[in-house]
């Protein structure tokens, strides 16, 4: 008797420890759902669907991919944020998420107080390419030739207020070149365009434009990294010619803000593991997607100094949401 009696102060004593341990439940325990912001089939839902299949195998429990679209990802994002605080119900934003409070007048929810930072799963490179047609083969032979045809000259984007669009509104400024924006419901109406000779330029994700360019139909001006990227050295950036003048577009996962913070680190925790297994890194990598698998502090922090970064951008361009 009294060592049962002993073991059962012994529980008890680790309980006050270790507080909530008596209580703590296992997670998952039953189904995940995570929202893609856009319809299947798209460079985000490629993705989406890379990482609901590791974490299945990881978690065992089903991880359903629910794809949701509407007002420049905002529809999908406050769905996610006024879902039960439960980390049952996760969401992928892209840089739209750090855009959209200061492009929009309004929004459903607020950026930071009602959605966490799970993890930046990756990073994306943002390409200038062109017709092969076009007279211009990099960023200094477009600059000279945009200021021989000031307002001539168009860009293609998948849609206004993208990271596309202001990123090269940046150059514009930066620059002191004027060229006409023309904004399409995606990319891969943006990419048949140019592709047709009907627009010059194109300004895109670069794993959307990559099979266009292997096949010679699109010809790369520059990337908007800050510097070059590993997986691509062979191409110049923006920088290297216009100092100041860079850009990424990055793809995370929140939950809503008051879900409690030793379970946002525990997801975070498992979706940035997978992320480096070899196997998920080298499928991104293969899509020319750079993984990440940050804490939720630093995606926190990087969604602050984003939201920080557009906002002047986005006013000195005048852009507004369609």
């Amino acid at each position: 008797m009294k060592s049962i009696r002993a073991l059962v102060l012994a529980a008890a004593a680790f309980n006050l420890v270790v507080p909530g341990f008596a209580s703590a439940q296992p997670y998952p325990a039953r189904p995940v759902r995570m929202v893609v912001p856009f319809p299947p089939g798209g460079a985000t839902d490629i993705i989406g669907r890379m990482v609901a299949a590791k974490m299945q195998e990881v978690w065992g429990q089903p991880v359903i991919v629910e794809n949701k679209s509407g007002a420049g990802t905002v529809v999908p994002t406050d769905y996610v944020a006024k879902s039960a605080p439960d980390g049952y119900t996760i969401g992928f934003v892209i840089t739209a998420h750090v855009i959209n409070p200061s492009l929009r007048s309004s929004m459903p929810y607020d950026t930071l107080r009602d959605l966490a930072g799970v993890t930046q799963v990756s990073q994306q490179h943002l390409v200038i390419a062109a017709h092969p047609a076009f007279e211009a083969n990099n960023i200094a032979e477009l600059i000279a030739t945009a200021k021989k045809n000031p307002g001539k000259i168009a860009y293609a984007t998948p849609g206004s207020g993208t990271a596309m669009h202001l990123s090269t509104e940046l150059l514009k400024t930066v620059a002191g070149i004027d060229l006409v924006h023309v904004p399409y419901k995606g990319g891969a109406p943006a990419i048949q365009d140019v592709i047709g000779g009907r627009v010059p330029l194109l300004l895109d994700v670069l794993y959307a434009a990559a099979p266009q360019i292997k096949a010679g139909r699109l010809k790369v001006l520059a990337l908007l990294s800050p510097q070059r990227p590993a997986i691509v050295p062979e191409y110049p950036v923006v920088a290297e010619t216009v100092p100041g003048v860079s850009a990424v577009s990055i793809v995370g996962l929140v939950v809503p803000g008051a879900t409690p913070r030793d379970l946002v680190r525990r997801i975070s925790s498992d979706i940035a593991a997978a992320v480096r297994t070899t196997d998920l890194r080298d499928r991104m990598l293969r899509q020319g997607m750079e993984p990440i698998g940050s804490t939720p502090e630093e995606f926190d922090a990087l969604i602050r100094a984003e939201i920080a970064k557009w906002a002047p951008i986005v006013k000195a361009s005048g852009a507004k949401a369609d």
